[in-house]
């Protein structure tokens, strides 16, 4: 079994930076890509800023040059630092995980951190 599990939510006044976390556990070999979402209410959930195994990066256009993505391979955690957030930025922020485990690999999905970004 793989655990995922998101923190470092909450509110945040416009212009302010928070940094999330997600943590993967469990059996895992070796973790392909780390992914971002975010869905808003009412809204589709979309995919904000990914990391692939080699270490290419995505972002959506709407958070680059303010949201960096980064993994510490060694403790299977990954990173989104929001910078400079806009009311916009207000959704519930979910972390998926690719990993790669003794009976295949799949996504697993964290619960998910609300992020409120204030006017």
């Amino acid at each position: 079994q793989v655990q995922v599990v998101e923190s470092g939510g909450g509110l945040v006044q416009a212009g302010g930076s928070l940094r999330l976390s997600c943590a993967a556990s469990g059996s895992i070999l070796s973790i392909n890509a780390m992914d971002w979402y975010r869905q808003a209410p009412g809204k589709q959930r979309e995919s904000v800023a990914v990391i692939i195994g080699g270490g290419a990066i995505n972002y959506a256009d709407s958070v680059k040059g303010r949201f960096t993505i980064s993994r510490d391979n060694a403790k299977n955690t990954g990173y989104l630092q929001m910078n400079s957030l806009k009311p916009e930025d207000t959704a519930v922020y979910y972390c998926n995980v690719v990993v790669k485990t003794t009976w295949g690999q799949r996504g697993y999905w964290g619960q998910g951190t609300q992020v409120t970004v204030s006017s």
